[in-house]
């Protein structure tokens, strides 16, 4: 559980004293506190052992055998002081959520004595079931051995449910009993080592200093969320199976004013975000940033900068304990890219970049960018990555959910394309017609009052309608889905720009021979970046990506723009993306197939159980309301004419009710006919879904959502979207 928390008492003169604020210790003193890393590793092992594993997350290498027995007693007293009673293997598998097979630390020998025991050997090793997962025909159900393996570069940590239970995580990879891998964590350590080495390959060009021995990427994921009253959504079907409405009208009042953005945040929920950020913090995730988001009951969390590997991890856990922690504060949270249809939905931006293992950044531009050919070197390649590469760059952030996000003027389009500012787009612009002599600055803004400081203005804006933004020394991928896993498009995103360093790295070693003299380094490197400025430079855009202006322009310059889930992720099935992933020993080509298979049948199984949902909505709830107003408006129109009075509306509302309720059903069976119709391989069947079902979805929400509004407060039988949006302060 969280720190507990202190009381502060005021003392007055005549010695009376009055409780004040209940607050939280430092976070400082608690921080990492239930994770097996840092100081807690340090007072835990012998000298040695602790420097070795130190040694071993600094070079992102396995663990020596010997010393696993050490680490693994270690780990087991510390978890028992704290409570916990049981171990588990933490992996994530290709169900896009963790997964935990819980052992106890108990065992009874030979002679029937109790004791705790945790060899070395399950700590590095564990047997799950490999054929209940997805697999994409990997594992065949008789097929059931795989394996999950210790990831020692990532902490294992003490995973305290809400309602007290203590147990230990293990960080590790899952794949099969043929060496596939079989979860998400797998590819991504495999594309961070190939960017890695490729990335190398470019500092050694620059006699980068000998110090550093490795490149490593960073990550920052930012997270969207809402939260609704726990009764509320108790009371929708759609909500607690499908994480979003499928029926309801909007409400009055959503996020016109834009009043909630940035907003005082309600009372109840302030102590809801505390909460999630003290366990957060005891876990060692450096949450930074909360606030209001622009739609009503909605907001955001976010951290700063990790290592990828440990970054992702980390938003995994955030996910789970914003689920975990809502409950007892009386909400659900909700993570869906969309779950209320006419509101701002919900994104994770992820923030990319790479670093030495010295701390420097190397998508910072510096001062005099316009001479930092290295940098500029790696700022080209990530342009022709995308550029190449937009169509694997969409298909890694493509689900069902985020196809109601991704070009509704409320998240990037699908259209893939990269904002870099004004002072680089200057700079490419220089390097373009020759050479480039001077670097924009962004000098400072004078705010008119002697009361209030020159504000220092950066060289360049920022661009919230760009999918892939340069936003000072790191790119964000602002079209990440808010349910992703962000394992995927930051292997996709690595393996890519791979590709690309690689491709750079050999023009300039072929152009400039083996030790150029730096002129004749400088010369080649001016144009290599001359000539991919001019061939991919399309892919850049500064503009309002919401225009249809820019969509027009996007078809002139020949970018992919795959509007829906179900198209975008055919791509991993071609030739192209198999032998990228294959070259850079991501993912062989049986294993993408496989994640392809996952991806498509994922996004048809959603669509189905969403298809399901609605038809026993409309079907219990809806069309019983519709027809019970029905009958009493009947019973009104029947009365008032027996009466001999005249009441032509309420006639017209009673036919245009009934018109309705017929259409409702109409619409309701072309569901279900989609939902029993249709091919049964993934790729056709995605197809068909999209073409088919979703439209006759679309088709009986439209009408429901229509009668919701003719129908009574009283016999609407679904809490509506005013009821669910208004948080209470």
């Amino acid at each position: 559980m969280p720190p507990s928390r202190q009381i502060e008492s005021l003392l007055f003169e005549d010695g009376a004293t009055m409780e004040m604020t209940e607050h939280m210790p430092p976070a400082s003193d608690y921080f990492g506190r239930l994770t097996f890393t840092g100081d807690v590793m340090m007072r835990r092992l012998p000298p040695n052992v602790a420097m070795s594993l130190n040694a071993t997350i600094a070079r992102g290498a396995p663990l020596d055998p010997k010393l696993a027995n050490t680490v693994a007693a270690a780990m087991k007293e510390w978890a028992i002081e704290h409570g916990a009673t049981h171990f588990c293997h933490w992996f994530h598998p290709l169900t896009g959520s963790t997964a935990e097979k819980h052992d106890a630390f108990l065992s009874v020998n030979a002679d029937g004595v109790p004791l705790e025991k945790f060899s070395g050997g399950a700590l590095i090793v564990g047997e799950p079931d490999a054929s209940s997962f997805p697999s994409g025909g990997i594992r065949d159900t008789y097929e059931a051995r795989g394996y999950t393996a210790w990831d020692a570069n990532s902490p294992a940590f003490l995973l305290t449910s809400s309602e007290g239970v203590t147990t230990l995580c293990i960080p590790t990879a899952f794949v099969s009993y043929t060496g596939e891998a079989l979860d998400t964590k797998t590819p991504l350590l495999r594309s961070i080592q190939a960017v890695a080495k490729q990335a190398m390959r470019v500092l050694k060009i620059f006699g980068t200093d000998e110090s550093v021995e490795r490149v490593v990427g960073t990550l920052g994921c930012e997270q969207e969320y809402f939260l609704v009253d726990r009764e509320l959504e108790n009371e929708r079907l759609d909500l607690a199976v499908c994480g979003r409405t499928l029926v309801g009208a909007a409400p009055p009042k959503g996020h016109q004013l834009d009043d909630h953005y940035f907003g005082t945040i309600p009372a109840r929920v302030l102590s809801y975000m505390s909460e999630v950020e003290s366990r957060l913090f005891e876990l060692g995730v450096p949450v930074k940033t909360r606030h209001n988001e622009v739609a009503p009951g909605q907001f955001e969390v976010a951290p700063t900068f990790e290592s990828a590997n440990v970054a992702v991890d980390h938003q995994m856990l955030l996910m789970h304990i914003l689920r975990d922690t809502a409950g007892k504060h009386g909400f659900k949270c909700i993570l869906h890219e969309k779950p209320f249809a006419g509101v701002n939905g919900s994104g994770k931006h992820i923030n990319w970049s790479l670093s030495t293992d010295s701390g420097v950044n190397l998508l910072d531009p510096q001062e005099e960018t316009h001479t930092n050919m290295q940098f500029l070197v790696f700022l080209c390649a990530v342009i022709r990555a995308v550029d190449l590469h937009a169509d694997l760059l969409r298909g890694s952030i493509a689900s069902a959910g985020n196809d109601h996000r991704l070009g509704a003027n409320e998240a990037p389009p699908a259209i893939m394309s990269i904002f870099l500012g004004e002072m680089l787009t200057d700079i490419l612009d220089q390097l373009q017609a020759g050479k480039a002599r001077k670097t924009m600055k962004g000098g400072t803004l004078d705010l008119g009052s002697n009361s209030l400081p020159l504000v220092p203005r950066h060289a360049g804006d920022r661009n919230r309608t760009s999918p892939f933004a340069f936003t000072g020394n790191k790119f964000e991928f602002r079209a990440v889905g808010s349910t992703a896993h962000v394992a995927w498009p930051n292997t996709v995103l690595n393996t890519i720009i791979a590709e690309s360093l690689d491709w750079m790295a050999s023009q300039i070693e072929k152009k400039a021979g083996k030790k150029p003299t730096p002129a004749k380094l400088e010369s080649t490197v001016r144009d290599l970046l001359k000539q991919v400025i001019k061939e991919h430079r399309r892919v850049c855009f500064d503009g309002d990506g919401y225009s249809e202006d820019w969509t027009k322009e996007a078809e002139k310059r020949g970018l992919p723009n795959i509007k829906n889930a179900a198209d975008a992720l055919t791509v991993f099935s071609g030739r192209a993306a198999t032998g990228l992933f294959s070259k850079y020993g991501v993912m062989s080509a049986r294993e993408l197939k496989a994640r392809c298979e996952v991806l498509l049948e994922q996004y048809c199984t959603i669509l189905e159980i969403e298809g399901r949902t609605l038809s026993t909505m409309i079907r219990t709830e809806i069309l019983p309301a519709a027809l019970r107003s029905q009958a009493e408006l009947a019973d009104v129109v029947g009365a008032t004419q027996v009466a001999g009075v005249e009441c032509p509306d309420s006639e017209d509302s009673l036919r245009e009710l009934v018109g309705m309720v017929a259409e409702l059903r109409i619409a309701v069976d072309e569901v279900d006919a989609a939902l029993e119709g249709g091919p049964a391989a993934a790729a056709k069947r995605a197809a068909y879904i999209k073409s088919t079902m979703v439209p006759a979805m679309e088709r009986t929400r439209a009408v429901s959502d229509q009668l919701e509004t003719r129908i009574a407060a009283d016999i609407w039988p679904i809490p509506t979207y005013s009821e669910m949006l208004l948080l209470g302060g």
